[in-house]
């Protein structure tokens, strides 16, 4: 598996929106994502994501880590 990747909230967000995810509203400092399926993702706005969070998000998109790397390219 390939080494997770150091992100900011901002940059996942942005990876995110690529597969159809969009910023719905804000809330505190977490950025609310809905995706056409329903599903929901909160990411909050932090200049680096603990690698704990990022792996929890990247399972809650149904992704996996080289797919992450692909959208940050």
């Amino acid at each position: 598996m390939p080494p997770l990747p150091v992100l900011s909230g901002d940059a996942f967000v942005k990876a995110m929106e690529r597969i159809g995810y969009r910023w719905v509203h804000t809330r505190g400092s977490h950025m609310i994502l809905a995706h056409t399926s329903g599903q929901r993702l909160s990411v909050p706005r932090h200049r680096e994501l603990d690698r704990g969070l990022l792996r929890r998000l990247i399972r809650d998109a149904d992704l996996t880590v080289q797919q992450l790397l692909e959208l940050v390219k």
